[in-house]
């Protein structure tokens, strides 16, 4: 008979083998082993050295143990795209604006509304109601002020402090969400016909503000694992007067990418070296799978960093509750923010503070994360069983979305139109460049549960691509 410390050695090894843990990813930690498995840390700690022997895990020091990769583990990696560097005004398609306007969602099944709130989103919303029952007369006739609720304030930098962030309350300014957040930061930097350098492929929204505020743009490319690509930005910078450079280190939509350290280094002493502002969008920053990850702005000594983000993603898009971190260009910001919203509600600030201010915000970013990482898992694996062999996809270690490459001959526009027909949305790879490329390629999310209704469509999908594949 095996001993216990082998017995959990073969279950965590048919959790690997089965997929349900993925290759580079964490395991659970000592104690949470521990606790599932009523085990003794001695029989845990054997039962790892077992699985770091036979070469199935390995240790890093002070993070825990991971899965180990493969060495083909990045065959199936979509290529890098190097879009021929130029300056150009934005001038986005009719199609751009269509597709946008059916909804370019991160759920394949937007029409399906039987969904469970969880804990968290029931222990907001009582909050937010709260909030709204106290000082109710005096919140109703007078306006909050320009920074934003205090202890929302205090309660954001502190979530980033523990990530390793410098930040203090009176640095931070409230927002209606990312997107104004990244508008009032490319207001305060820039004039109209001055370059601004964005990833490629680039979150749409970016786009759409580059265009509404008549400025060039620079399509730089990035990795679909490590993200921007240095040497490229580095000859962009060279050759052209940049104003600023618009950056999602922290699982990048839509790849999923995760700028490596040494890479966020570079891209300051670059700025730093050119003198341009660098516009961090931190909105995946808190949904890491295996271990905390910083932000950008905790490398940046000139105050040139301007991090944006909100809880949009994390927590519920319904509140429009973001904030932004402007360094030198704070003062800019907020005038504008006053001229161009005046305010936010002040009420829904409150009861967000007092949300996290419970503890429930912490529960809920760690469960979400462990839901996330499952869930990707699920939709991987549904790729591998239903789409083309050929298929290219990334496997980030966070955030909510991948990026999948078909056949160079495959367009996704079409496939789009085709699935909106039976309700079925996808995101094509058209919308992340102004050029029109990347047709061949199409984001999809794992923020929603992979039902059976949602692993049919994913089915239903495959046989779609599979049906018109040159």
């Amino acid at each position: 008979m095996a001993t216990l410390y082998q017995q959990l050695s073969r279950k965590l090894t048919e959790q690997i083998e089965s997929g349900l843990i993925q290759p580079g990813e964490k395991l659970p930690s000592i104690r949470a082993l521990m606790a599932e498995h009523q085990l003794a840390k001695n029989t845990v700690i054997s039962a790892l050295h077992d699985l770091e022997t036979a070469g199935v895990i390995e240790a890093k020091t002070k993070i825990g143990y991971f899965v180990k990769q493969p060495e083909h583990a990045n065959n199936n990696v979509p290529k890098q795209h190097f879009p021929e560097l130029s300056r150009q005004s934005i001038s986005l398609s009719d199609v751009f604006h269509k597709v946008m306007a059916k909804e370019a969602a991160f759920d394949i099944l937007p029409t399906d509304k039987h969904h469970t709130p969880s804990n968290a989103i029931l222990s907001l919303n009582k909050h937010i109601r709260r909030a709204f029952r106290e000082d109710l007369h005096y919140r109703t006739s007078h306006y909050d002020t320009p920074k934003g609720n205090q202890t929302l304030r205090e309660q954001i930098s502190l979530r980033y402090r523990l990530r390793g962030v410098s930040i203090n309350a009176d640095d931070l300014c409230i927002t209606a969400g990312c997107q104004h957040g990244l508008m009032l930061a490319l207001m305060a930097v820039c004039q109209a016909d001055d370059t601004v350098i964005v990833e490629s492929p680039a979150f749409y929204g970016v786009l759409q503000l580059l265009a509404q505020l008549k400025l060039n743009v620079i399509e730089v490319s990035t990795n679909p694992v490590t993200g921007l690509d240095i040497a490229q930005l580095q000859q962009a910078l060279q050759t052209w007067p940049v104003k600023a450079c618009v950056v999602t280190p922290n699982f990048a939509t839509p790849t999923g990418s995760l700028m490596p350290d040494h890479h966020r280094q570079a891209l300051i002493e670059l700025a730093n070296k050119h003198d341009i502002a660098v516009i961090e969008d931190d909105i995946y920053g808190e949904l890491a799978f295996n271990d905390s990850v910083s932000a950008l702005k905790a490398l940046d000594s000139q105050h040139r960093v301007i991090l944006s983000s909100s809880v949009s993603k994390s927590l519920s898009r319904d509140i429009r509750v973001g904030w932004i971190v402007a360094g030198r260009w704070q003062k800019q910001v907020e005038q504008l923010k006053l001229s161009s919203l005046l305010a936010c509600s002040s009420s829904i600030q409150a009861g967000v503070a007092a949300f996290m201010q419970s503890g429930d915000y912490r529960k809920h970013i760690n469960i979400t994360c462990l839901q996330l990482a499952q869930q990707k898992r699920q939709l991987l694996s549904l790729l591998e069983q239903y789409w083309p062999n050929e298929s290219r996809y990334t496997n980030p270690d966070g955030g909510i979305c991948l990026w999948v490459e078909l056949a160079q001959s495959f367009n996704t526009q079409t496939l789009y139109q085709q699935l909106l027909a039976d309700d079925i949305v996808i995101t094509p790879g058209m919308l992340f460049s102004h050029k029109n490329d990347y047709q061949q390629c199409l984001r999809l999310s794992f923020q929603h549960a992979f039902d059976d209704k949602r692993k049919v469509v994913i089915k239903r999908i495959g046989e779609h691509i599979n049906k018109h594949i040159i």
